[in-house]
């Protein structure tokens, strides 16, 4: 069919609709018989009781309360999608439906916030400058600044705690150093869901929707004394309150004492550097904490000048408007966020956008821009919002277990990490309790018999030397690294072949156990992974308990989705989009809007399942087709009652075939969360790929003698399941596979580029593969519809004032790519390049270094590392003869450790961003010459 025999619907205002039932946006507060859904997280039901107990939860499953949007049950061998769920006796009609587990079980240790040899993190050194100024701006007296900020490593330290600055790009608050490789940051043990909390909070129990932050040392610790003259106790109380703050911001994703890049993006602050900088930083720290503290409550402006000095006025303008535009405050399901009257929108009439898709980003992102003042409707393929997130409510059919009922998380399950997270916010908002999954995750060989836990113990040391040195080979420049297109599969076996490494049966079981966890945790095969940049995304991690959601994270969904405009049953098809707006095509229908924003996964971009017109930027193909998009699948079953041991949260199973290492390696249960006695086993690596061609009754017998070999020699009967349910992901049209990874060949630049907008500002991308900083996960999704939401005003704004964005760029004022900037670089020579920092010309100054490793090709298939060093040294390093020399001094002269392009911590990312601003500058300006002179 083509454009021209489509029928056309324009996007109106929400007031001017009417609910339909094809033609219009369904609303998804109402189920599928028109009977309103009452969340078992309503928030009058959360002021009676703070958490939700599993009996309250199987009541309410019972009720069909805790379900998924649409479906009240399930029939035999009926297919949900492309899922299938059997019940018994059972229909052998084929199975389908696979699942998106963002909640990988990348278990991080403490040894990334340390030495972080490896990623080559650079600690800050002098004290913030945003403290310094702190007194004046909070109405106070600067002290001298002579201690470093990194002392808040310290504290972490000290009290035995680490801290993720998570959500930021310039994670630099750890812990103490260990002296360890920081390639255990994505150690995948047993421990899937390490928490990295050593809270009194014992298993089983509740965890706190947002954990409390550490507690700090005596205050005396914090405040450099005046000579003559000890800190006064208000001296003190503010500098407590500052960096309590600066450590709110940094786990919300904000360096702690620079700018981030959008805001410097964003112009917050008239120039670089200084006292406004400073004060900004001290300003904006200091509303974030204040609505973090209270995320039920909407923070106006005037209200975060109170604290603030009435001359800081401007500052407080600035920050407040960024932090609102960004949703930093103010955002989520709180009464007083959704009573507040949207923004006054950047035009009139209101800029119009229609989103594809409607999973989280697209939820998100369509939140966001309503409450902006545009209009916005929402085309989803599927009947139900969520995407890969799917929450669907099991239950039995068989007469002597008429009341047997659970909500299984088919997709994303897992909340990682809660510090920062703004699916934590939303939890809180919404009174929703949170389960921290438990650390205890018993082994079981492929007999049954449990694993011997020093033979374990010694296993598990081993695979994580095995990282190590997969680490350090990585971070050598020298000629041992040859190829750049390695993946970590082969680099792991090749170190486990040298070194002798699990040598017996047992012993390789193990290992085996270890290396599907690790596939599981990235949905690919390890011969699929980047060995150079698979965990680029390790810095920003989350930090906090690992939790789930009683009842299932649709609850999440159904919230969001709340009084949304969704017209489901719309597969967008094509999408047109030129310098008057965009044109989208879904079945017969075409929908027209100033802007669109694409959020389908990217198995459906590398599909080729959107024609677009014109074609995506060559760029934005290329990165399409280079990162990886994985697959983990999973089978869940309810049983008629829970006969596995409740005190752990999940239990492991090793086999015998390493080609089968991944099956069903690893269960979760879900009894205390899900309402019922519900197991799910996860299927990884190339069993989640045959998994999908093998009948489902076929895969949940396999289940079943799994389950019979670990249970029947302690005496446990394994009962008759009275329903299960088999995912295939990787052939479900809208998906296409389970979530994002970076594969041999790609990088982590590769997120930035599909997050670039194309056509002038008018189509915007959004998406878990869009978010370089948190890839694979259900907040990366979420916070990526924040952010292009935002980057969607900008444009709006832009157009209304007359300006435009050029073709391929991010809507990021353009940016310019760090590949672009080092064409030009200050110096070259060898292996080579150099930029200098535009703001300070000294000798002294900080330069960006890069060099290629592997065939010394400075191509763009080359791998290439960077560091931080003086301008000085610099032009020492161009003086030497032969890059081996230069290697040489980088090390034992200058001490410099080379990184990846994540590694170089908030020093290097604040250099970067004025290289930045000040080459995009220049080219305006040449821009604006040349055309004056035309």
């Amino acid at each position: 069919m083509s454009l021209s025999e489509a029928v056309v619907v324009d996007i109106v205002p929400e007031r001017e609709r009417t609910e339909g039932d094809r033609g219009e946006p369904s609303k998804t507060s109402k189920a599928k018989g028109g009977g309103e859904h009452r969340d078992p997280g309503d928030a009058k039901e959360r002021n009676e009781s703070s958490t939700l107990t599993a009996l309250q939860l199987y009541e309410e499953v019972k009720r069909g309360k805790a379900g998924d949007l649409e479906e009240e049950g399930l029939s035999g061998g009926e297919t949900i999608e492309s899922h299938t769920a059997l019940e018994w006796p059972a229909s052998k009609q084929s199975a389908s439906h696979s699942a998106k587990e963002p909640a990988r079980t990348k278990r991080r240790s403490a040894a990334w916030r340390s030495t972080r040899a490896c990623r080559g993190g650079h600690a800050h050194s002098g004290h913030s400058a945003a403290w310094q100024s702190a007194r004046a701006c909070r109405g106070g007296h600067a002290h001298p600044a002579n201690t470093s900020h990194s002392r808040l490593a310290g504290v972490l330290a000290q009290r035995g705690k680490t801290l993720s600055a998570g959500a930021g790009k310039n994670a630099d608050i750890g812990s103490k150093a260990q002296g360890r490789s920081s390639a255990k940051a994505r150690r995948t043990t047993r421990k899937a869901m390490r928490t990295r909390s050593d809270s009194a909070r014992d298993e089983g129990v509740y965890a706190t929707p947002i954990p409390n932050l550490p507690l700090l040392p005596p205050l005396s610790l914090l405040l450099p004394k005046l000579p003559g003259r000890p800190p006064s106790s208000s001296s003190l109380r503010l500098a407590r309150e500052l960096d309590v703050e600066a450590l709110i911001a940094a786990a919300v994703g904000f360096p702690v004492d620079s700018l981030a890049e959008e805001e410097i993006e964003a112009s917050v602050v008239p120039a670089l550097g200084g006292a406004a900088q400073s004060n900004y930083i001290v300003v904006r720290n200091h509303i974030v904490a204040r609505w973090r503290s209270n995320p039920s409550a909407w923070v106006t402006e005037s209200q975060a000048l109170e604290s603030i000095r009435a001359e800081h006025r401007a500052l407080v303008a600035a920050a407040y408007a960024f932090l609102l535009d960004h949703a930093y405050i103010n955002f989520g399901l709180a009464p007083a966020v959704l009573s507040a009257p949207p923004r006054r929108a950047p035009s009139l009439p209101p800029p119009s956008v229609l989103v594809v898709g409607a999973g989280l980003a697209g939820l998100a992102a369509a939140r966001h821009l309503l409450s902006l003042g545009f209009k916005v409707a929402v085309l989803e393929g599927r009947r139900r919002p969520g995407g890969r997130v799917f929450t669907k409510r099991m239950a039995s059919s068989a007469a002597e277990y008429p009341d047997v009922a659970a909500a299984a998380d088919l997709g994303g399950s897992v909340l990682t990490g809660i510090n920062g997270n703004p699916l934590g916010v939303l939890a809180r908002q919404l009174g929703f309790p949170l389960h921290k999954v438990r650390d205890k995750c018993p082994l079981y060989l492929p007999d049954g018999r449990p694993v011997d836990p020093v033979v374990d113990s010694r296993i598990e040391a081993a695979f994580n030397e095995l990282l190590d040195k997969v680490c350090r080979l990585r971070q050598a420049v020298a000629d041992e690294l040859r190829s750049v297109d390695a993946s970590l599969g082969d680099a792991l076996e090749a170190f486990r072949a040298a070194y002798g490494v699990a040598a017996s049966r047992e012993e390789r079981m193990l290992l085996d156990w270890h290396l599907a966890n690790l596939e599981y945790a990235n949905a690919a095969l390890l011969s699929d992974l980047s060995m150079a940049f698979w965990d680029q995304d390790d810095p920003y991690e989350m930090g906090g308990d690992h939790c789930f959601i009683p009842g299932g994270n649709a609850r999440f969904v159904r919230a969001l989705a709340q009084d949304v405009p969704v017209f489901y049953g719309r597969t967008v098809t094509r999408v047109r989009y030129a310098g008057d707006g965009v044109l989208l095509q879904a079945g017969r229908q075409l929908f027209r809007a100033d802007m669109a924003l694409c959020t389908v996964p990217l198995g459906v971009l590398k599909k080729g399942r959107i024609h677009f017109s014109p074609p995506l930027p060559p760029r934005k193909q290329a990165a399409i087709q280079r990162l990886g998009f994985g697959l983990l699948n999973k089978v869940a079953i309810l049983f008629p009652y829970d006969f596995w041991d409740g005190s752990v949260d999940t239990f492991g199973h090793l086999t015998d075939d390493p080609s089968q290492r991944g099956e069903f390696f690893l269960f979760y249960s879900y009894a205390s969360v899900s309402g019922g006695p519900l197991l799910v086993a996860l299927v990884a690596g190339e069993s989640a790929i045959r998994f999908e061609t093998t009948p489902p009754m076929d895969n949940v017998d396999k289940v079943l003698r799994v389950l019979r070999r670990i249970f029947s020699p302690k005496g446990i009967e394994i009962p008759k399941p009275l329903q299960a349910i088999c995912t295939r992901w990787g052939t479900d049209r809208f998906a296409y596979g389970s979530y994002s990874y970076v594969a041999v060949g790609s990088s982590g630049d590769d997120y930035d580029i599909l997050a670039e907008s194309a056509g002038d500002g008018r189509l915007f991308f959004a998406g878990e593969a869009t978010n370089r900083r948190y890839p694979a996960t259900m907040h990366g999704a979420l916070l990526s519809g924040f952010r292009e939401a935002a980057n969607i005003a900008r444009a709006a704004r832009r157009r209304a004032t007359g300006s435009s964005v050029a073709e391929g760029t991010c809507v990021k004022d353009d940016v310019m790519d760090l590949d672009d900037l080092f064409r030009t670089p200050d110096l070259s020579f060898g292996a080579f390049t150099v930029l200098h920092d535009p703001s300070s010309p000294g000798p002294d100054s900080t330069s960006l270094l890069r060099v290629g490793i592997g065939e010394r090709k400075l191509g763009s298939g080359s791998l290439f590392l960077y560091g931080l060093i003086s301008r000085k040294h610099a032009e020492e390093l161009a003086g030497a003869d032969g890059d081996d020399r230069r290697l040489s001094m980088l090390y034992r002269n200058y001490g410099t450790k080379l990184a990846g392009r994540n590694g170089l911590g908030s020093p290097g990312e604040s250099l970067i961003a004025r290289i930045k601003a000040t080459r995009s500058d220049s080219s305006k300006s040449r821009t604006a010459n040349g055309t004056h002179n035309s």
